[in-house]
């Protein structure tokens, strides 16, 4: 077995052991919802109802209930579609990457993650559906055969490869997160006793026997899954990134945009996952499987993502000011002194300035202090997009047809409600599917254990 350094901090903290490990995460499936569960389920439930019934509006009524106009065709539509797609990133990342490094300290976030990644990507695939206006004409967004027309008529757009890209991504990132599913399904199957769950469990579980055959062609698939899945978290959002980079509009028209994307995608994912494991920890009592060195590490990631979007900012700038393009400069001028000054301000504030502070060791492992930098964080990387998107098109070629945006209350409850929805989704499987890689953690006891390094040392 491979031994530790004394000087490691533990990743399990506590006397624990292989069945106590079982108990603790099997406890909010087999037992019953906690009061908090409870009442985290009712409020995003109705904040879901009520994102729903602007979705219902919206398709009744038509988009012009959003704030849109002839000029600004895309906002918060679009900025809440790259949002969400960029949040489902920080779990296939963990989980892939991580493995493939063969790092430890995944093996209690990278459910969560992966679990967010699906939620994430579903919640971003509805935005393109109602930005149409007419989702019932949505299966426009697919290759079609012959009989509608001439050949593939929507290879034409670019928009095409959004649907290709992301349903890729969300299909690998479900195989990945249920392969990962299979020998903690057996587990709960042998705990539960009779009627619908053990047959749910028993049919999820595929026959997992715990087998070294079973175990032997796991560790195979899930070493190529993430193989598989590692480019995938680079490609999505470069890919979405050019939807804009193939367009001549100034602060759109730019190379820079593939791995500025991808860094900020990875670096908002993160702050997501974040807020939920600090919030799930609590709420499922898991406090010795998901504590302040978790916390550490991932406050170093956004650390370093931050650092590379602040660099992307500053290169803009830069890029703008000396390719000499009167309509490029003015579009960056504008972003920072124009009638959206303040969105930019909000922007640099929450991506550039504040992960600064995660280098002080007391703030990065300061629970409360990660919750709300996480939070804020997200609310950067949202204005980061709706800067990208608004303040490009608000300022056309042609002085006659510039023109503002202004936001409705659709526009805010479309965006709400898919927060509630995402949160219901997220604490249904908390409520039903183990929330940390049981059979995982079990695997790392020995060597990570508070108890184990204290006999060891």
């Amino acid at each position: 077995m491979q031994k530790e350094a004394a000087i490691r901090e533990p990743l399990i903290l506590g006397d624990k052991s292989y069945s106590q490990i079982t108990e603790d995460v099997m406890a909010p499936i087999v037992g019953s919802p906690t009061m908090w569960w409870k009442v985290l389920i009712t409020i995003s439930g109705i904040i879901a109802a009520w994102g729903v019934g602007n979705i219902l509006y919206l398709l009744g009524v038509g988009i012009g209930t959003w704030g849109l106009n002839k000029t600004v065709g895309w906002a918060w539509d679009i900025t809440n579609f790259v949002w969400w797609v960029g949040i489902g990133h920080a779990g296939t990342l963990i989980s892939a990457v991580l493995l493939l490094f063969r790092q430890k300290w995944r093996m209690a976030i990278n459910r969560s993650a992966e679990a967010m990644t699906i939620f994430a990507v579903m919640m971003a695939a509805l935005f393109p559906g109602i930005h149409m206006g007419r989702i019932w004409q949505a299966y426009w967004v697919f290759p079609l055969p012959n009989q509608f027309g001439s050949l593939w008529v929507n290879f034409n757009s670019p928009l095409l490869w959004d649907v290709f890209a992301i349903s890729t991504y969300f299909s690998v990132s479900l195989v990945f997160w249920y392969i990962g599913l299979i020998p903690d399904f057996a587990t709960i199957r042998d705990k539960v006793t009779g009627g619908w769950r053990k047959k749910l469990y028993t049919a999820l579980s595929f026959g997992w026997s715990g087998r070294a055959k079973h175990w032997t062609r796991f560790e195979e698939v899930s070493l190529v899954l993430a193989g598989i899945a590692t480019p995938l978290v680079f490609s999505v959002h470069s890919i979405v990134s050019m939807d804009f980079a193939t367009a001549v509009i100034p602060g759109w028209h730019t190379t820079i945009f593939p791995p500025y994307f991808v860094s900020g995608a990875v670096f908002s994912g993160f702050a997501m996952v974040l807020t939920l494991l600090l919030i799930m920890r609590k709420v499922m009592g898991l406090e010795a499987y998901i504590h302040t060195k978790h916390v550490e590490y991932m406050n170093i990631v956004i650390i370093v993502t931050g650092s590379i979007v602040g660099v992307a900012y500053i290169t803009e700038l830069f890029i703008s000011w000396y390719s000499g393009v009167e309509y490029e400069s003015y579009a960056f001028i504008n972003r920072a002194t124009g009638p959206y000054w303040w969105s930019y301000a909000i922007m640099m504030t929450c991506n550039v300035v504040s992960p600064q502070l995660f280098w002080f060791k007391k703030l990065r492992t300061s629970l409360m202090f990660t919750f709300i930098m996480s939070l804020i964080i997200n609310l950067g990387m949202w204005y980061e997009r709706y800067v990208i998107i608004v303040t490009s098109l608000h300022r056309d070629y042609l002085p006659s047809s510039w023109s503002e945006f202004h936001s409705t209350f659709v526009d805010l409850g479309i965006f709400i409600g898919t927060l509630g929805i995402f949160m219901t989704l997220f604490l249904l499987f908390a409520r039903f599917f183990p929330v940390l890689a049981l059979n995982e953690l079990k695997t790392i006891l020995k060597s990570s254990g508070e108890n184990f390094k204290k006999a060891d040392h």
